[in-house]
């Protein structure tokens, strides 16, 4: 398994290469489980990529492949930028920080000086919607508005490719709602390849650009869906038939895979 990144010959060579290429990709751990098998995913620049699929089956090993975390068993893992943000299922906010020092935290430990993460992070800060709330501390904060800082910390790093392990699963379904539109309106004007895992598929299709289906374990792709509604995404388009019907075809291409 290789994990590689651009060269400056590769970037002069023609076509952009995706930012992230798996190639028959397979995951066993020491106990001897093995999580993923044979698994091929492209997640091209501009392109937002959800992963459905039944607990257990690898999601959340797919993201730590990708972002480095693990290496896999066989195949080939080509990430093509070092520029990338990870947001995990957990808002992962240090408590004694407050907004702002929470939010230039992996700039400060990049080695960025205060003139130049301190602008950055409000800038984040703005994107995500906490102005105002620099100097509130976790503890005095909803669970959107921390998962809206853990985002707007990632986005101080630029990322190219952005991971998302389940942000919003713990969230309440009008607050997820929201901040899917937010995560939108982000993805929109930031152009990033973005990877997200979800349990739900609604979710999942309001989101993506494409959404992939994952067996049972050992996890691997069993369909894939592209999702033709146009960007910037009316929230309305929810409630339409043609949502419906899309959902309904994921669903079902989730349970066939999962039997």
């Amino acid at each position: 398994m290789t994990l590689a990144s651009p060269s400056p010959a590769a970037t002069l060579a023609g076509p952009t290469p995706p930012l992230l290429d798996f190639r028959n990709v397979a995951m066993t751990f020491p106990n001897g489980t093995t999580a993923l098998s044979g698994v091929d995913l492209v997640v091209e620049r501009g392109e937002f990529v959800s992963v459905v699929g039944p607990s257990g089956c690898g999601k959340s090993t797919l993201l730590r492949i990708a972002s480095g975390l693990e290496s896999a068993s066989e195949g080939t893992a080509t990430v093509n930028t070092d520029r990338i943000g990870y947001v995990f299922q957990d808002a992962t906010l240090l408590p004694w920080r407050d907004v702002q020092s929470n939010v230039e935290l992996l700039a400060e430990l990049n080695w960025q000086p205060k003139r130049v993460r301190t602008p950055k992070a409000q800038w984040a800060i703005d994107l995500v919607g906490l102005n105002g709330f620099e100097k509130h501390l976790p503890k005095q904060m909803s669970g959107g508005m921390k998962m809206r800082a853990s985002l707007a910390r990632s986005l101080t790093l630029d990322p190219e490719l952005f991971l998302f392990d389940e942000p919003f699963g713990a969230l309440d379904e009008i607050t997820r709602e929201r901040l899917n539109d937010e995560l939108l309106k982000i993805f929109v004007e930031q152009k990033f390849g973005g990877l997200f895992i979800t349990h739900s598929v609604s979710e999942a299709v309001y989101l993506s650009t494409k959404v992939v289906v994952m067996s049972g374990r050992p996890g691997h792709l069993v369909d894939t869906f592209e999702v033709p509604f146009d960007m910037p995404r009316d929230p309305e388009i929810r409630y339409t038939g043609e949502f419906a019907k899309l959902v309904g075809e994921v669903s079902h291409a989730l349970r066939e895979g999962h039997s």
